[in-house]
């Protein structure tokens, strides 16, 4: 076990820089798309857009990239980030080199292609609306060129990519915390020194 004081592992530093650095990207990634948002927004008249079809449906998708981008970009990568310190802090193990680089090696990239397709679809829709297009099945339809297997494959992956990326950081933090009972034999240690 370590000791609340102990340095963290030279591993540590490298993924944490790369989380923290990622959020800090994806921060102004997300504010830029709040900007990008409300400009583009202003674009589309007024009103109705057409009989059934509202500004609301043509701009939903565009508007939730903002806050999907501040969640996945900058929230979970610096949840990532300080579970990492605060569990090693408190006497778990160290997370194996090879967890971390899986972790950040399928989270980093796929979110980032997740915000690059929720700012394509956001696009899509709004300038289909711009344009005439208000029936929104044919919207739907004409996305990646109306390859639904492609969409489903890309989206698909993407998610699951996240995902296990996730799942494994999970499992190997809770694998370094091990038994409550040494945690517990340890601060008794710690308290009693």
């Amino acid at each position: 076990m370590t000791t609340p004081h102990a340095p963290q592992p030279v591993h540590y530093t490298r993924y944490v820089r790369a989380l923290l650095k990622y959020a800090l990207i994806m921060l102004v990634v997300s504010l830029l798309a709040g900007v990008a948002f409300q400009e583009s927004s202003k674009k589309l008249p007024p009103g109705p857009v057409a009989d059934g079809f509202s500004r609301w449906d043509a701009t939903m998708h565009l508007a939730l990239v903002h806050g999907h981008t501040m969640m996945i970009g900058v929230l979970v990568p610096v949840a990532l980030a300080g579970m990492l310190h605060l569990a090693r802090a408190h006497g778990a193990r160290e997370v194996s080199r090879k967890g971390l680089a899986w972790t950040v090696g399928l989270y980093v990239p796929f979110s980032a292609l997740t915000v690059l397709l929720m700012l394509y679809k956001g696009y899509h829709v709004l300038l289909s609306a711009r344009f005439g297009k208000t029936d929104p099945g044919a919207i739907d339809a004409a996305l990646f060129a109306g390859s639904k297997g492609l969409r489903h494959g890309v989206y698909g992956l993407c998610h699951v990519a996240m995902a296990v990326g996730l799942f494994i950081f999970v499992w190997c933090l809770w694998r370094s915390m091990g038994d409550r009972s040494k945690v517990a034999g340890h601060r008794s240690q710690v308290g009693g020194a």
